[in-house]
C-alpha cells in the first residue's frame, strides 16, 4: 500500500528544488531523511517535512509501523506552480521584469515488504481464542 503527501505553491523554483529531489529519488525513507537533514539548499527543510508527512500518511493508512516495512520514496515529483510577475526598476527609465516561481511536489511512499491484513473474523477469532 502507498501513500501520497504534497506541497502546493511551495515558494522556490522547481530547477532549484528538482537539485535535491534528485538526491533522494528512490532511497530508502531513514536514507533520505538523514540526507535532507544535512542538506544545505533552504527546499531540504521543506523536502524533509514533505517525507515524515508521506510517512506518516502510510502509517494512517496502513495502522502498522512504517520500521517493519522498509519504507521508500517510489516517485517524488515536482512540477512548476505560479509565476508572480514583478517589475524592478532599471536605468533610463526602463523596468526589467522579476519572475518568482513557486512549485508543487508530490511524493509518494511504498513498502518494500507486502502488506498483509487479517480479516476482521479472523483477527476476532485469534483475539478470543
Amino acid at each position: 500500500m502507498e501513500a501520497v503527501a504534497m506541497l502546493r505553491n511551495n515558494p522556490s523554483s522547481p530547477r532549484k528544488t528538482r537539485l535535491v529531489v534528485d538526491l533522494i529519488r528512490g532511497k530508502k525513507v531513514e536514507e533520505a531523511l538523514a540526507i535532507l537533514k544535512f542538506h544545505k539548499k533552504e527546499s531540504a527543510g521543506k523536502l524533509e517535512k514533505l517525507v515524515k508527512s508521506a510517512i506518516n500518511n502510510w502509517e494512517q493508512k496502513n495502522s502498522l509501523k512504517p520500521e517493519d516495512h522498509e519504507l521508500f520514496i517510489k516517485s517524488i515529483q515536482v512540477n512548476q506552480g505560479a509565476t508572480i510577475k514583478r517589475f524592478l526598476p532599471a536605468p533610463q527609465g526602463r523596468a526589467y521584469r522579476l519572475r518568482k516561481r513557486s512549485n508543487h511536489i508530490t511524493i509518494v511512499v511504498d513498502s518494500k515488504v507486502p502488506v498483509e491484513f487479517e480479516s476482521a473474523a479472523e483477527a476476532t477469532e485469534e483475539a478470543a481464542g
